[in-house]
């Protein structure tokens, strides 16, 4: 594996940390309602945090196929929102630290910067990787939305929650990393939050609070939710004004209600493909979540 120590360095003093938690997204690939992102914007706007590394993003990022933002006003440039991807440590409530990884998914060097995260988690003497994200998937806004999961040993996951089908996948630098991870003999999880998938597009903060309650469950850290609670209620608010006001919507959602609770009783392993061929109408919503993954597998795509 290529070494990708290059690729970093540390911001100040190296910290340190007890047996701590890496949690990482990466923006770039399928996050259905912007349900990690939501969760890694939430967690640096409510939690006491500070920069530990930042990644070389001229060796990683592809400028052309996402265009920093500029602003120009009063005849000339202001301001040039340059990409970051960066490594801090947050405190919880509690002030137990973790590490939180985040930015845009690299477009080069996949590889050596996979090697360079796994550096950082022999270095900071990290316990558990876990990564977060959203997909679409032909559920209602209606019902509870549920987490599945993924891990590089069984044993770190609930068994009712594991993913246990055999499927092909657009490649991404998070699943390889969990991958390399496991390759290397460290655990990692992967938490997927079950968007509606005609929310895809939207953020949907109920997605994010769903990880939220996931991650915790997962690595014992106490996140508040408070922020994350009302902007739920306020979307699903917005989302239900909308469908009682356009009946055609209504009958999709009240059909996906009525298919999502036939199934509730069935087998919950491996539940996003065995749902998709329970649903009466799956034809019609397999080929848009195909379109829909279709999309990330193009290069050079505008974000």
């Amino acid at each position: 594996m290529p070494n990708g120590t290059d690729l970093y360095e540390f911001v100040g003093e190296q910290p340190e940390l007890e047996s701590p938690v890496l949690v990482y997204w990466f923006d770039g690939f399928v996050d259905a309602g912007h349900a990690g992102g939501g969760l890694v914007d939430h967690l640096l706007a409510t939690l006491d945090h500070q920069v530990v590394a930042r990644f070389d993003v001229e060796a990683l990022i592809d400028y052309r196929s996402r265009r920093p933002e500029m602003r120009f006003a009063d005849g000339s440039f202001q301001d040039y929102a340059a990409p970051e991807l960066t490594l801090y440590s947050v405190k919880d409530d509690t002030g137990s630290s973790f590490y939180l990884l985040s930015g845009p998914e690299p477009d080069f060097r996949w590889e050596a910067f996979a090697s360079a995260v796994i550096d950082l988690v022999h270095r900071l003497g990290v316990r558990l990787s876990v990564g977060v994200q959203g997909i679409p998937n032909p559920v209602p806004h209606t019902r509870p939305i549920s987490v599945i999961s993924h891990a590089t040993r069984p044993e770190l996951l609930d068994g009712s929650a594991l993913v246990d089908v055999e499927l092909r996948v657009p490649g991404n630098v998070s699943s390889l990393l969990e991958y390399r991870l496991g390759q290397a003999g460290k655990d990692a999880v992967g938490l997927v939050a079950r968007v509606p998938h005609y929310l895809a597009d939207s953020e949907y903060p109920q997605a994010s609070l769903t990880l939220l309650r996931a991650l915790s469950g997962v690595t014992g850290l106490l996140l508040p939710a408070g922020y994350l609670i009302e902007a739920s209620r306020r979307a699903d608010e917005l989302v239900q004004e909308q469908v009682d006001g356009n009946e055609q919507v209504a009958q999709v959602v009240h059909a996906l209600e009525s298919q999502y609770d036939a199934a509730a009783g069935s087998q919950g392993r491996g539940g996003l493909i065995a749902e998709q061929r329970a649903v009466p109408s799956a034809d019609e919503i397999g080929a848009e979540l195909e379109q829909f993954l279709a999309e990330f597998r193009g290069e050079g795509r505008e974000e």
